[in-house]
């Protein structure tokens, strides 16, 4: 599956640069630039780019990859964990459900809030 994330990563990556190529080619090779017909396409090759540049940046990000600026700060600075603002459990024993699989975050939290209340 790694391989053909990666495949499909560099493949937008270089349809992104097509299209970047295309749009400057527009540009430079045109006689008259600012007619709408050269302004439509470089727009669409423009936007085109964006598109398929997009996806390998979600996908670095996703992975951890891509640092991105003051988001650590903001979460250090609001006291929360890192984790998407979930509130951190104690290490216990893992809380499983009656065919002995792993219960959701969501749920783990739930029944920490309620043994909290129990005296």
């Amino acid at each position: 599956m790694k391989r053909e994330a990666t495949l499909l990563n560099l493949m937008c990556v270089l349809a992104a640069l097509a299209f970047l190529a295309m749009a400057v080619l527009n540009a430079v090779l045109s006689q008259s630039f600012l007619t709408t017909d050269n302004l439509f396409v470089t727009m669409v090759c423009l936007l085109m780019a964006l598109l398929f540049g997009v996806i390998p940046l979600l996908y670095l990000k996703d992975e951890g990859r891509l640092p991105i600026p003051f988001m650590k700060r903001e979460a250090l600075k609001a006291g929360a964990p890192a984790a998407a603002g979930a509130r951190a459990l104690p290490p216990s024993a893992p809380l499983l459900d009656a065919k002995g699989r792993a219960v959701p975050p969501d749920v783990r939290s739930m029944v920490a809030n309620m043994k909290e209340k129990q005296p």
